[in-house]
């Protein structure tokens, strides 16, 4: 039942009781209903009037404005009113979220059709609920009373029997027939179809359960009965307050664990509800409008976020799409549709080793989502925070290593850095096209990828056959910000020694300032031959000049590759290259190699 809670405040707050009455007086005597039920319909509200009218007395319903019709009985001095709320929630006669409501609340009266109770006083409580007398204004003076004896319990209310459960059992909704099926497969007795039909399967099911209840086994549920196995099934959602939240600046209305999640920004098409609470869940509830291109574009980029961890199902049809994305920390799931024009639906991020509480809030939000009128307006943000790796706040999802490669044959292998390639659960090539290791020597720093798409390269690397000459100018293309920028740049420097330090033949010693994201970079001699690779700067307790850097030979990658089943290109240049010519052969053939989690 959707609760009213805003306007019961508001109701509430803005009655006045005269001056001339005592407030607790007032309060008691109070003109009030219980109303039980709001349905979005006439139709459908008439026939749960009706059904009700079988099994309370004192049944009415009333427009509330908006396209909703309001159940109610009454009209109960409060005091009576809370009584008989008490009551029925108490014997399972009416829902838990039932609530006392005023007549201001109230308008036409379509239930029982024809009457008009709206403008009537009070009327006595049902004869089944026990109210409690006014108190006298002063009470007469008593004698002194031995000790009391101690309290009776108040008896457990009587169940029903098998033909009466029966005929409570007709009241219920397709929507509650099938809330039972689907709190008894949670209890383990039921492993048919959700489908509401009460078939020999659900009788079975039911009777099992009522056993290991030390229910009498009869197979038809009774009130009492079908209240405790609902309260058993939603008992792990206890402390979580789930609510329904109205958020007309995005048009929807879903259910949320508001005692973990409240509202924290705009930032479209994304309405952020961040954690509150102990377990550290968040909410994003997704509001656009667009076609299915739109659509589409959206798919792709929560694929990008941090939020969306790559291991996990995805799910994209024509008009709909559902991702769901775990890692050790974390599982998010996105269901979004696209009606008439708008974009609507959400994403739950909860933390990971908590599935059974996760997917029974997935389960409430998913199925109580209701499109109301507009989408969140593309102006709605602050902008308080941008960056390039930030998506309407939502944080771009980065690699734990980015560096530098360059294309080696024509069919896109690439060599670059074993650093690029260590513990990586995923390894892609210029952001999307993903590779696999097929050389790896430590030893020497170097590393073979092979894509798993077959690529047309740009430009390929012409390895070098000479020793270059000292102190020639040299250069390293690379990501030297590990991807910030879209393009390969170049530093420049000189050869300060064709060995290392300790005389490596195998090592050429450079005099350039290199970034981080340069490793693996090719290194240019003055004619645009490759000559080598940039290595990782060493760490330890000596540290270099920072424009000492060393590349690993060209002979070295060439050997490694070979050993791989690739061919490789000789230099043929001679002579000085452009500065034109070397900046697009180093942008065509240096490629950006992420190492992902």
């Amino acid at each position: 039942m959707i609760r009213l809670v805003l306007a019961v405040c508001a109701a509430t707050l803005s009655f006045a009781p005269p001056a001339t009455r005592p407030v607790q007086a007032q309060a008691a005597d109070e003109v009030v209903w219980v109303q039980i039920e709001a349905q979005p319909s006439l139709a459908a509200a008439t026939d749960r009037a009706r059904a009700y009218t079988t099994l309370l007395e004192d049944v009415n319903g009333f427009s509330l404005g908006g396209g909703w019709y309001g159940i109610a009985v009454g009209p109960y001095r409060r005091a009576d009113a809370e009584q008989v709320l008490r009551t029925y929630v108490r014997d399972g006669l009416v829902p838990r979220d039932s609530f006392i409501q005023l007549s201001s609340r109230f308008d036409r009266q379509f239930w029982p059709v024809g009457a008009n109770v709206l403008n009537g006083g009070v009327i006595d409580t049902p004869s089944t609920v026990v109210t409690t007398p006014d108190a006298p204004a002063e009470p007469a003076p008593a004698e002194p009373l031995a000790e009391a004896p101690a309290p009776v319990p108040e008896p457990e209310p009587a169940d029903e029997s098998p033909q009466e459960a029966r005929l409570s059992e007709r009241l219920l909704d397709a929507q509650e027939r099938r809330d039972l099926q689907i709190a008894l497969q949670w209890a383990g007795f039921y492993n048919a179809s959700i489908d509401g039909a009460f078939g020999r399967g659900t009788r079975n099911s039911m009777a099992q359960w009522q056993e290991a209840n030390n229910y009498e086994v009869t197979g038809v549920l009774t009130t009492l009965q079908r209240a405790d196995l609902l309260k058993q099934y939603n008992a792990v959602l206890d402390g979580l307050g789930l609510r329904m939240v109205r958020d007309d600046k995005a048009g929807i209305e879903i259910m949320m664990p508001t005692a973990e999640v409240a509202l924290d920004k705009y930032e479209p098409p994304f309405v952020h509800y961040n954690s509150t609470g102990d377990i550290g869940a968040r909410v994003l509830l997704i509001s656009q409008a667009g076609d299915q291109n739109t659509l589409f574009g959206l798919y792709d980029i929560m694929q990008t976020l941090e939020i969306v961890p790559l291991n996990g199902p995805r799910d994209r049809k024509n008009t709909s799409f559902e991702l769901i994305g775990e890692n050790g920390s974390i599982i998010s799931q996105t269901q979004v549709s696209l009606e008439d024009g708008h974009i609507k639906g959400f994403t739950l991020i909860w933390p990971a080793g908590d599935e059974e509480r996760r997917r029974r809030v997935i389960a409430e939000m998913s199925k109580s989502l209701i499109r109301l009128p507009g989408v969140l307006d593309p102006a709605a943000g602050t902008n308080e925070e941008q960056a390039i790796d930030l998506v309407a706040g939502l944080q771009v999802r980065q690699p734990k290593v980015a560096r530098s490669g360059f294309f080696v044959d024509a069919n896109g292998s690439v060599a670059t850095t074993t650093e690029a390639v260590q513990s990586c659960g995923r390894l892609t090539i210029d952001g999307d096209t993903e590779a696999d290791v097929i050389a790896n020597d430590s030893a020497s720093g170097v590393a073979i990828l092979k894509p798993r798409e077959a690529l047309a390269p740009i430009a390929v690397a012409e390895f070098g056959v000479g020793t270059p000459r000292l102190q020639s100018e040299i250069s390293v293309a690379g990501y030297s910000y590990e991807g910030v920028l879209s393009a390969a740049t170049l530093t420049f420097g000189t050869l300060s020694d064709v060995r290392g330090l300790r005389g490596e033949e195998t090592l050429r010693r450079l005099a350039l300032g290199a970034q981080a994201g340069d490793v693996g970079g090719p290194v240019f001699d003055a004619s645009g031959n490759v000559m080598g690779m940039l290595l990782p700067r060493a760490t330890g307790a000596q540290e270099l000049p920072q424009d000492v850097n060393f590349a690993v030979e060209s002979g070295v990658i060439a050997e490694l590759a070979t050993s791989a089943g690739l061919t490789l290109t000789a230099g043929e240049r001679t002579g000085a290259i452009a500065p034109r010519d070397l900046r697009l052969n180093a942008q065509g053939m240096t490629v950006l190699v992420s190492c992902w989690e």
